[in-house]
């Protein structure tokens, strides 16, 4: 599905002029708080009608100033998810759940209690109320409430921004579930690195209004210089790979990618499944000759692709491995005392215990070339 936006809107002194078209699974609108990501997430379901411009999704138009065109929000077929729950407190989950099929006739749906239930496992809260529930098991209610409304577009408005680290983890795996499994297309806004290098096939950086980018994750993820000044250490390249086997010996996973091969702190996916690595630029360290004696694991050789020197003490270096990139972070001596040009033959150093929980995910099923 292509969703296609060009909008010119005025909110008060503040003024969103943003162009994008994504054919993306899960599309992320990034950027600081203040830079339009949830004023365009509106506009697209139809909650505030644009001044200027031009909505639409997988051919249909949703809003065309030109041509007089406004679809209401009612009639677009989108769900939406916040960052509160927003559910009914005097409702069990269940009757939470079927609220949302309330709005689609019956033979446009098609999706069932059972599997949305499984889906986001679920199924031991459904004679619950909302004061019962934790803030993750809230939102996964939530998440099902607009599924079943059998959308053809959902949005998710920073769906994790209230919850701490703990519910957090616990579910973004069903986010996954529902990328991969459900085959809705999804506009995710969040301004955490974390969250959009995990989850995103497509990201679209907003900065005071404007497209500052936008593009394939694994290419945004490789320009720094497009994140926050406090997300820069974030920042990096991402891999997708695929399990080759686990060392049950050590308790690591080995990937396969066509930077070469990574060594992780084991993950509980089956040989073959695919998996998506952020290599963070400040976690790279880079040697002009192959390190002997070293403790990290991780050895990728490759050359120097481009080097940014930037403002400051710093250098970013982007380092093509096969193919692959992955981007360091070294201080401008180290660079000069390396003598690094570009075409310059060199090792990317990387240590296992970079790559924890936040810095591995399940793959995007079908889109290992994403």
């Amino acid at each position: 599905m292509t969703i296609a936006v060009d909008i010119r809107h005025r909110l008060g002194d503040f003024t969103l002029d943003a162009g994008f078209a994504s054919e993306g699974r899960l599309t992320a609108l990034f950027g600081p708080s203040g830079s339009g990501k949830s004023s365009l997430i509106n506009l697209i379901a139809g909650l505030i009608r644009p001044s200027q411009g031009r909505i639409e999704i997988d051919g249909r138009v949703l809003a065309d100033t030109g041509k007089g065109v406004f679809v209401p929000r009612h009639k677009r077929r989108i769900g939406m998810v916040f960052q509160d729950a927003r559910l009914f407190p005097h409702m069990s989950v269940k009757n939470n759940l079927h609220f949302g099929r309330w709005f689609t006739p019956a033979g446009e749906r098609y999706v069932e209690l059972d599997a949305v239930v499984e889906l986001l496992g679920i199924g031991a809260l459904l004679e619950r109320r909302p004061g019962k529930l934790s803030g993750g098991e809230k939102q996964r209610v939530a998440i099902g409430r607009a599924l079943l409304a059998s959308p053809r577009l959902l949005l998710m408005d920073e769906p994790l921004a209230s919850l701490d680290e703990a519910r957090k983890a616990e579910i973004l795996p069903y986010i996954e579930r529902l990328r991969d499994e459900m085959r809705i297309p999804i506009v995710y806004v969040s301004h955490s690195i974390g969250e959009v290098a995990r989850l995103a096939s497509d990201i679209v950086v907003l900065h005071n209004g404007r497209v500052a980018a936008c593009g394939p994750t694994v290419e945004i993820m490789q320009r720094l210089d497009l994140l926050p000044a406090d997300e820069r250490g974030e920042g990096g390249a991402v891999l997708e790979t695929t399990v080759a086997h686990h060392d049950e010996a050590f308790g690591m996973t080995v990937l396969g990618s066509a930077a070469g091969e990574i060594r992780v702190p084991r993950i509980d996916v089956a040989v073959g499944a695919l998996v998506r690595v952020r290599i963070r630029a400040r976690d790279v360290m880079i040697a002009t000759e192959r390190p002997k004696g070293l403790s990290a694991l991780n050895i990728l050789q490759g050359k120097v692709a481009a080097i940014d020197k930037g403002a400051g003490a710093t250098a970013e270096v982007r380092i093509d491995c096969n193919g692959a990139a992955v981007v360091a972070r070294i201080t401008e001596q180290s660079r000069q005392g390396l003598k690094l040009e570009p075409g310059l033959p060199v090792f990317a150093v990387v240590k296992t215990v970079s790559f924890d929980q936040a810095n591995t995910a399940a793959g995007l099923r079908g889109e290992a070339d994403v």
